[in-house]
């Protein structure tokens, strides 16, 4: 990955430039491949970020160290928050090529079909479970496991692992809980059985994390059409009227501007994209003027309608070995890092989060409405600090209502590009987010009352849930919750300026030239984890693109 001295579409390079994408994140690196991949379009990549060669980036339980390192992580905390007893979130995002889909969990999660259906009810015309069927089609490559047999499934670039026969035998005691309240099991969520307890798949690739970098990026690099630019802050977008034409980006001490001559591309993701859009002066009017930014479009929605995913862990001590045991004690870590070091297997291999899945709260709704994680170990965490694992046995249980109704905002708190932005995330402000949190909560004492988990379980080491009031257990969730590391929607797609900030094409509506694709894109947040759904959103806008630059 060499960096070319002069970029094309820089005032220095005799090369033109078609398309600029701000970002090499989980979309923004799909995004090079595809427009790349005909050799007729010159594209400039241009990432914040360095390298994801560091080993704790590329072996799969090493985001446990680069949950809080600044080398690879813009490290954000949220406003007070007045849903959350005003405590400040805190919300690592990538910082990196591939940006957080390297430093993820891995957790490979489609989402459920009707949160595109309804996507496209909310204006975003073209959308729609049918048409996200096919985009995922286009990027996955399954390795998995059918009855003993190793089977490869699809030809995309982007590895799926189904890792059921490498997780830790603990998770056998979650099984049989949910087996004894009727609860369905799944072999794959992702596929015909959606709901249901099962191991989640990860985008691992022979042993190490298979990021979107490592998917795409990286054989996309060898085209001579493709530029990359690390290290580099785009500060602002250029102008020639009502189009956008460039960016502005520091690399060093230098300012450069760069052309596109079709369009620009804003993949940074939902903190970074709305807000260079507004330091360009894309925005809310009034919020603009009060820094000092000349207003080029009054778009009130862009940086709003912010919704993330919240979720509460509950901490138990168990009498048999957990994770804890294996990657606690000094001798447990050597002995994983030899195994991995000779087989590419072992817990070092899969990360911790191992277990879980969607489920309904009530048999009378259509679809899931919770995603639950059932994790073999236990740890303690401070803010904006790594996890350590609990020297003693230990499980966790966790619950994550999947389609919450409130909405945030997300806007800048200076004009200047280095400063990070004012994240307001306004949670729990609706009746039906508060009563989310109770139904989940049910489904976690259910599975606590089970003779499986009761046999295993020594002490509760997070308060008791057990005997707690519905007004008990709502204030648990203020005090202990924390984001699940989904932030979207803040530029969302939908029918015009007056309730959205793109079109179904991803365009920004009423500016020329210039598109967002990222998870700020979604006009809703997906029902689970979301970085399956902002990989398979960048696969349809590069095809949306293509098309409308034949």
């Amino acid at each position: 990955m060499t960096l070319r001295s002069t970029p094309c579409g820089s005032a220095d390079s005799a090369e033109p430039c078609d398309f600029i994408i701000v970002g090499a994140g989980s979309a923004g690196c799909l995004l090079a491949d595809r427009l790349s991949a005909s050799g007729r379009h010159r594209v400039l990549l241009i990432e914040a970020g360095g390298s994801d060669r560091h080993p704790w980036v590329r072996i799969p339980v090493g985001y446990g160290f680069t949950f809080t390192d600044a080398r690879f992580n813009w490290k954000y905390q949220t406003a007070a928050d007045a849903g959350l007893d005003g405590r400040r979130g805190y919300w690592p995002r990538g910082k990196l090529l591939g940006g957080s889909s390297s430093i993820n969990a891995m957790v490979y999660a489609r989402g459920l079909p009707q949160d595109f259906d309804d996507w496209g009810a909310a204006g975003a015309s073209g959308w729609s479970a049918e048409v996200a069927e096919q985009s995922y089609a286009r990027i996955e490559r399954h390795v998995e496991w059918v009855d003993g047999q190793r089977r490869v499934r699809g030809d995309g670039a982007l590895t799926v692992s189904d890792v059921r026969g490498e997780i830790h035998p603990f998770n056998r005691h979650f099984f049989a809980a949910a087996e004894s309240l009727g609860w369905p099991s799944t072999d794959d969520m992702n596929g015909a059985q959606k709901e249901g307890l099962g191991a989640f798949r990860i985008t691992t690739r022979g042993g190490w994390r298979c990021s979107s970098s490592d998917a795409f990026l990286r054989p996309a690099l060898k085209r001579a059409n493709l530029h990359l630019v690390k290290h580099a802050l785009v500060e602002r977008l250029l102008f020639e009227g009502r189009r956008v034409c460039g960016v502005a980006y520091r690399l060093g001490e230098r300012l450069i501007e760069a052309r596109a001559g079709r369009e620009v591309i804003l993949s940074a993701g939902a903190i970074n994209s709305p807000q260079l859009l507004q330091l360009s002066g894309i925005g809310p009017a009034a919020l603009l003027a009060g820094h000092g930014i000349a207003v080029r479009a009054d778009l009130p929605e862009v940086g709003g309608g912010l919704q993330d995913h919240l979720a509460i862990n509950n901490y138990y001590e168990s009498n048999e070995p957990t994770i804890n045991q294996q990657l606690g004690p000094l001798w447990g870590r050597a002995r994983a890092a030899l195994e991995y070091a000779l087989t590419r297997r072992g817990p070092l291999s899969i990360g911790v989060n191992q277990i879980g899945g969607y489920f309904r709260s009530s048999p009378e709704l259509a679809a899931p409405d919770m995603q639950l994680y059932c994790c073999p170990a236990s740890y303690t965490t401070a803010t904006g600090s790594a996890a350590k694992l609990d020297k003693s046995p230990g499980f966790l249980l966790s619950v994550q209502p999947c389609r919450p109704t409130s909405r945030g905002r997300v806007d800048i708190a200076s004009g200047d590009p280095r400063a990070a932005p004012l994240i307001r995330p306004n949670s729990l402000s609706t009746e039906k987010d508060r009563a989310d949190v109770l139904r989940g909560y049910r489904l976690i004492r259910q599975l606590l009352g089970t003779p499986a988990l009761r046999a295993v379980t020594v002490a509760h080491r997070t308060p008791n849930i057990l005997p707690m009031s519905d007004a008990e257990l709502l204030a648990d969730f203020r005090q202990r919750c924390s984001t699940n590391y989904h932030p979207s929607c803040t530029c969302r797609m939908g029918r015009d300026a007056r309730d959205s900030v793109l079109d179904g094409r991803l365009r920004v509506h009423g500016v020329a030239g210039l598109r967002v694709v990222d998870a700020s894109a979604f006009p809703n947040v997906t029902s689970g984890n979301t970085n399956a759904p902002t990989m398979m959103l960048a696969q349809r806008g590069a095809e949306l693109i293509l098309a409308d630059h034949p």
